[in-house]
């Protein structure tokens, strides 16, 4: 495992980018597994792969980012500058310009329908844009995009593991029926990883979507299940008529949610009460909106 913190992405600034070398370093607040990121100055951030599997998301990011940019109207992450590799450190990584703002929760969102109808409406554009050239689902970016049975064992053997706790056959027929469609459209863009802590608020509204490294093109339904992670039976059906899903585009994005929320729950049901309760009560809401729903 590398070691990346600020010395380190001194090194690199101070190497590749001298014009920044005057600058203050320091880690953001919340800083993802898959890239760690650091503030560069007061309008710029450095974001750096921690593992080599990521690292496909730096170019993918300083190519396709700018140009979906030009058709959004919301904020996305600006790339301004790629890092090489060196002694120092093995991967490409990234400059990007800052944006302000605070993590999505639920307390400082003014209204969470109309939060939810932004939030769709900025997944309506995004999977309005010419898909016909940037990079089908697959390893790269997990199958965000792909077909969700790529997913069937993980999700079972998760079902399996705890019939105790929940009704396995609703389980088994929320995920079966996940798997009973296939996006039979042109291939659309997704984010790949919209949830909370990508996307920002400034004054109880949308400001910007960030961390596009899982993008791609593909099946948009991965894309909605914060619909059950975040929102409420409300903002839930605002969310669902602003992203205009079919209804079996609905079902994949439900079984994308369970299958999320089933592996995080099997993998800390021991080790991490706090996670663990936090994706019981997701796998709850999934359980009661479906049966709501038939």
């Amino acid at each position: 495992m590398i070691k990346i913190d600020v010395d380190l992405v001194s090194k690199l600034i101070n190497s590749q980018f001298p014009e920044w070398a005057n600058l203050e370093i320091k880690p953001v607040k919340k800083s993802g597994n898959d890239n760690k990121t650091f503030h560069l100055g007061n309008s710029m951030s450095v974001r750096l792969p921690s593992e080599e599997a990521y690292v496909p998301q730096v170019e993918k990011e300083q190519k396709w980012l700018p140009i979906l940019a030009k058709h959004l109207s919301t904020q996305i992450t600006e790339p301004l500058a790629k890092g090489e590799p060196s002694e120092d450190y093995p991967y490409p990584w990234s400059v990007n310009k800052w944006l302000d703002g605070e993590t999505a929760t639920l307390d400082n969102i003014d209204d969470a329908n109309q939060f939810a109808l932004d939030l769709g409406g900025f997944l309506v554009e995004l999977q309005s844009i010419d898909a016909s050239e940037g990079p089908l689902a697959g390893k790269h970016n997990f199958y965000r995009g792909g077909d969700i049975v790529v997913y069937e064992n993980e999700c079972r053997d998760a079902i399996n593991n705890n019939v105790t706790i929940f009704n396995k056959h609703l389980l088994g027929e929320i995920w079966g029926l996940a798997l009973t469609s296939k996006w039979a459209r042109e291939p659309v863009w997704v984010h790949g990883d919209i949830a909370p802590g990508n996307i920002l608020i400034m004054n109880g509204k949308l400001s910007a979507v960030i961390d596009f490294g899982i993008l791609g093109v593909g099946d948009p339904s991965c894309d909605a299940a914060m619909a059950w992670t975040f929102f409420d039976d409300s903002s839930r059906k605002a969310f669902k008529n602003a992203i205009k899903f079919d209804e079996e585009t609905w079902n994949r994005a439900r079984g994308w949610a369970l299958w999320k929320a089933l592996i995080t729950y099997n993998r800390n049901k021991q080790s991490n009460k706090a996670i663990a309760d936090e994706q019981y009560n997701i796998i709850e809401v999934i359980i009661n909106d479906y049966e709501t729903q038939r």
